[in-house]
């Protein structure tokens, strides 16, 4: 019997929460541990593909043609500086796929068909990552749909908690409608600054709120990760013995851990 890789979804409505540098990290780290792992990029600014040093030029086939033209994700995959880690490229044109799909009924199930596509033609892929846009819309939803799990990086900031509760009523509405199994695997802390009250307070806060469902490792604010990308390289790569790298690791272990016991 094939075994059907992992899906999880990357998300969080709100922009410049970590959730792309999370995507990127948390799959090298990963494939650093044996897996093979997909990395689908559905933010139309693309910003995983280029983390990764797939450039403008190299995307002649994006999640765009997957999704609106049903091209075969392991057409488009792009091999990455990282051994076992592939890429789904983005570009602006996925900013048109909700009017690009409005009519069809199926619309919500697409990105599911495609994963479930690239299961049977790549069998080697044991996890796939679904990078998502910074919206509630239909690129976040058909992600979920398609999903086992949603993993939600959490800005340790002021408006965290309003935040949070809006992607948590989504996640409860795709799994009403859309994808019963749907689960959270669980909020990870992101820009966590130990000399400032207010990430402690947002993690009591959430921790509050959500116990055992808020992964121990924060990850902390480092200059070494905000420069990675403009390397085009996963932190892991590019300084691994960072403190945000290390972060990193300790999530990917977190993760595994859940996976197993799920």
């Amino acid at each position: 019997m094939m075994s059907k890789p992992r899906v999880l979804a990357i998300a969080n409505q709100k922009g410049g929460v970590g959730k792309t540098t999370t995507a990127i990290n948390l799959s090298t780290a990963l494939a650093a541990v044996g897996e093979t792992v997909a990395i689908l990029d559905l933010d139309p600014q693309g910003n995983a593909s280029t983390g990764l040093g797939v450039g403008v030029s190299e995307r002649t086939g994006t999640t765009y043609d997957a999704l609106v033209d049903d091209v075969p994700l392991s057409s488009i995959l792009k091999k990455t500086s990282v051994p076992r880690l592939f890429v789904a490229p983005a570009g602006m044109e996925l900013a048109g796929a909700d009017i690009d799909l409005l009519d069809d009924p199926q619309r919500h199930y697409r990105l599911k068909r495609a994963i479930d596509r690239l299961a049977a033609e790549c069998p080697d892929i044991t996890y796939v990552l679904i990078d998502c846009p910074p919206s509630l819309g239909l690129l976040t939803v058909g992600s979920m749909t398609a999903a086992d799990a949603v993993l939600i990086p959490l800005q340790c900031e002021f408006f965290a908690l309003e935040g949070l509760s809006q992607i948590m009523r989504t996640i409860e509405t795709v799994r009403a409608r859309l994808n019963p199994q749907l689960e959270l695997q669980g909020v990870v802390l992101t820009m966590y600054d130990r000399r400032n009250n207010l990430s402690a307070d947002v993690e009591a806060d959430v921790r509050a709120h959500l116990g055992d469902k808020v992964y121990r490792t924060a990850i902390p604010r480092n200059v070494r990760i905000s420069e990675a990308p403009s390397h085009g390289k996963p932190a892991l790569l590019y300084d691994l013995k960072c403190a945000g790298s290390q972060a990193y690791v300790q999530l990917a272990s977190e993760v595994i851990g859940r996976e197993r016991a799920a």
